[in-house]
This record gives structure tokens, sequence and C-alpha cells, in this order.
């Protein structure tokens, strides 16, 4: 019983440490006003990065057999143990599958930002794929995703034109 509190005492500072990291995760982005859509694809792969990493080490030896041994014991703590596994599965596989629908987007943004301001034979495609991920990722196709994006390629967009009428 002594191994088994002091393995509940470890699984407890981990889940403390793992809810402090989804609480982090899911904060409002504090963005600058002209940032562009390659900024979006970046805090996606920066937090599959994250979350991959978190996934890693839960999957560990090391953990599976400490989770083993409570199992054996019937801890507790293991409901609230599993219950945040598969929140930081559900969070790694949103980032992947967001990493991918965006990288489609990623030809764009290179033109995007160093086109003219007649840009408009690059807009057509891009909204295409935009409402491609709108249509078919089970993650992206929030309100909440989708303005961001707009947000960002609607900033590139502008910044572009600052940038010209400056040379001009």
């Amino acid at each position: 019983t002594e191994v088994t509190e002091r393995l509940e005492e470890v699984i407890l500072i981990w889940t403390k440490q793992i809810r402090q990291v989804l609480v982090e995760s899911e904060q409002i982005r504090r963005e600058a006003d002209d940032v562009g859509p390659s900024a979006e694809l970046e805090h996606w792969k920066s937090r599959m990065s994250s979350f991959n990493s978190l996934l890693d080490e839960i999957k560990s030896s090391r953990v599976k057999k400490i989770i083993s041994i409570l199992q054996a014991a019937r801890s507790k703590t293991l409901k609230q143990w599993k219950e945040l596994d598969g929140r930081i599965t559900i969070a790694a596989n949103e980032a992947k599958d967001n990493v991918r629908y965006l990288y489609t987007l990623d030809k764009f943004f290179g033109p995007l930002a160093n086109a003219s301001p007649v840009m408009m034979e690059h807009i057509p495609s891009l909204l295409s794929i935009v409402c491609m991920i709108y249509c078919t990722s089970p993650y992206y196709n929030t309100s909440e995703h989708m303005t961001s994006l707009f947000l960002k390629i609607t900033n590139q967009m502008i910044n572009t034109c600052k940038t010209y009428l400056c040379e001009g």
C-alpha cells in the first residue's frame, strides 16, 4: 500500500501538470493585428509538437508500468488519468489534423505575401481550399478557427497592399 500511495501521488502530480497544459492550450491566443496566415500553421505545428511529446511520455514504458501497478491495486486515481489521457489524445489528433489541412494552404501564403495588389488570380484557389477544409475537417471547421484563418488571410492581403503602396 505504501508503494501504491506513492505512485498515486506521482499520478496526481502528472494529472495536475497535464491539466495545466490543457488549460493553457485552450486559452485565447493573443496575436498582433497584422499577423498573416502562416502564423496559423505555425501555431498548430507548435501545438502538435507539444501534444505529441506529451503523448510519447504518457505512452512510455515507465508510465505504463506505473499505470499497470495502479490498475492491479484498483486505484481510484486512474479514472482521472484515463480522462486526461483521452483529452490529450484528442488534442494531439486535432493539432495533427489541422496541420495537415493548413499545409494545403501553405503554397498560397508566399504568393499572397509577395504578390502585387492584383492578387486576384490566387484568391479563387485559396478560397476553394478553405471551403474544402471547412467541409471536410473534423476539427478545423468551427466558426472560431475559420474566422481566425480569414482574419489572417485578410491581414496578409492588407500588408501586401501597404507594401506595394509604400514601394510605389
